[in-house]
């Protein structure tokens, strides 16, 4: 069950979610549109995530592999997750930002993406097309329905789990829109706030995040080989 709750805060890690809670946030009635946004979510993500998972308890392809491919696969993402962490506590990752910087500083200032310009015009049956057009199933999304349908539970409990999966993985959302809708007028403080602190103490927590999965997933994937 644990890895079910890392992969979903994982999964939540999204930079197109990101990028439109912002733009959301920016907007005239933001708790509107983010609620149309968050139900276009549901949709997609708790349909697809139900469709998925029961997809996986027919499939024998992954009953035979699962014991043999589950502990490498936890080796490899440690790796990748370490490698992470080493290349932005050695500022490697700077050079490349700054390469890009300079590739755009180079190039004329390119158009939003639509989904953007449609996003800034403000109408919650748009925000929620949009939500559930871009909420689509990545890595991490699939990596936490196969384990929770490893999990075997009754059919009641994992429609449960697949839910609270969703609910998790959209936090980014549910947070600001909760606070609009319970403290309307002190919300946009604390959001300008925290998006300071955030700016300030990203990288250190970026390290230390990556570096503390990376070895708990190396860990789990050792403890599976040797079991």
């Amino acid at each position: 069950m644990s890895d079910v709750i890392l992969l979903s805060l994982t999964a939540s890690l999204n930079p197109t979610l990101v990028a439109a809670t912002t733009v959301m946030l920016l907007l005239d009635k933001p708790a509107r549109l983010m609620t149309g946004y968050l139900l276009g979510a549901y949709v997609t993500s708790i349909t697809l995530g139900l469709v998925i998972v029961f997809a996986f308890s027919n499939s024998s392809t992954t009953n035979t592999t699962q014991n043999a491919l589950s502990p490498a696969v936890d080796i490899g993402l440690g790796t990748v997750a370490l490698a992470v962490a080493f290349v932005l506590r050695t500022g490697r990752d700077e050079r490349l930002r700054e390469r890009r910087r300079a590739r755009k500083a180079a190039k004329p200032d390119k158009a939003p993406p639509r989904w953007q310009r449609e996003l800034s015009k403000g109408s919650p049956r748009t925000t929620f097309v949009i939500g559930a057009l871009l909420t689509l199933p990545g890595a991490s999304y699939l990596a936490g329905l196969d384990q929770i349908h490893k999990l075997h539970y009754s059919t009641t409990v994992t429609v449960l789990l697949v839910i609270g999966f969703n609910i998790v993985m959209l936090w980014l959302l549910e947070v600001p829109l909760g606070c609009f809708l319970v403290a309307p007028e002190w919300t946009p403080r604390a959001i300008e706030g925290a998006k300071v602190w955030v700016s300030r103490h990203a990288h250190m927590f970026a390290v230390r995040g990556f570096a503390l999965l990376g070895v708990l997933l190396i860990i789990k994937g050792l403890i599976g080989l040797l079991s």
